[in-house]
């Protein structure tokens, strides 16, 4: 049989095929698709979406003590606005999780990060935003906040094995140093691998945005 008799006969078989079985078509309006030769019960159609799992990982701190007594010794506590993550804080959040059996973040309320005098739009992102994010990290176990200008009320009731701040935070001037070390826990400053920060990247992006 010549090659283009072959071919006419091959197009024709794909073409019967597509009229028999024509692709699925999306339903407007909804998360379903459907095909129009087949239907299929409506409880097996996702309509609703659930919770991603790592949102479990948030939790408020009056409902820190159960949820703290589930989690693995020794324990890591750290802190932080976290407001845009970047290579920097992820590094940093999986160093200090390599530190112990597992790390609770501790994040500054919107409040809290304004008092810091980071700026009027500061933080860009809100609390829960920047939770949600943070729980997201494998290296991350659980994430609570606090609103004072510092976690030292919020470490007490932790009582983490291990403190851990970033390398511009000499050891001993880290909040809950003295007591975290007066039981017998460890405090570490953990230096920065990575020269950016999210104050640093705001700056990037508004040196290149047009005069106004």
């Amino acid at each position: 049989m010549p090659a283009q008799a072959c071919r006419r006969g091959y197009l024709k078989n794909i073409l019967r095929i597509i009229r028999q079985f024509p692709p699925a078509q999306h339903q407007a309006g909804t998360q379903k698709w459907y095909h129009p030769r087949f239907s299929y019960p409506e409880e097996t159609v996702m309509t609703a979406w659930p919770a991603p799992d790592f949102e479990r990982k948030i939790c408020p701190p009056e409902a820190l003590a159960e949820r703290l007594a589930a989690l693995p010794r020794p324990l890591v506590f750290t802190n932080g606005c976290f407001d845009i993550l970047h290579r920097g804080h992820v590094t940093y959040l999986a160093q200090a999780r390599a530190l112990g059996a597992a790390l609770v973040l501790a994040l500054n309320t919107d409040a809290s990060v304004r008092r810091q005098g980071k700026g009027s739009d500061r933080p860009i992102n809100p609390l829960a935003n920047r939770a949600a994010v943070a729980a997201s990290l494998a290296s991350v176990d659980l994430v609570t906040w606090f609103d004072s200008d510092t976690p030292a009320e919020l470490i007490e009731q932790v009582q983490p094995n291990i403190l851990v701040k970033g390398g511009d935070w000499l050891p001993e001037n880290i909040v809950g140093a003295a007591e975290t070390l007066a039981r017998g826990g460890q405090v570490y400053s953990i230096p920065f691998l990575h020269p950016t920060s999210t104050t640093k990247t705001l700056a990037k992006i508004r040196a290149s945005e047009p005069a106004a």
